[in-house]
């Protein structure tokens, strides 16, 4: 995956995230819950986001990270 595609990726889990924030702080009538867990979004948005944020890592360092648990 290319630099271009990593930072497409990263600017749109920050934006599910930030939309999902928003989502959740907005105020809802009493006994309405939401239909969708928008805290299980944000936080499967803001995991991607790492994940992109460690691969943007490898990509300017021109090695790939390696793990401390396999060898």
């Amino acid at each position: 995956m290319g630099l271009g595609a990593t930072l497409a990726i990263l600017l749109a889990a920050l934006t599910v995230a930030v939309l999902a924030n928003w989502r959740e702080r907005r105020p809802r009538p009493p006994g309405n819950p939401p239909l969708v867990s928008t805290t299980a979004i944000q936080m499967i948005a803001v995991v991607v986001a790492i994940l992109m944020l460690a691969h943007l890592v490898s990509l300017f360092m021109g090695a790939p990270l390696k793990s401390r648990f396999l060898r």
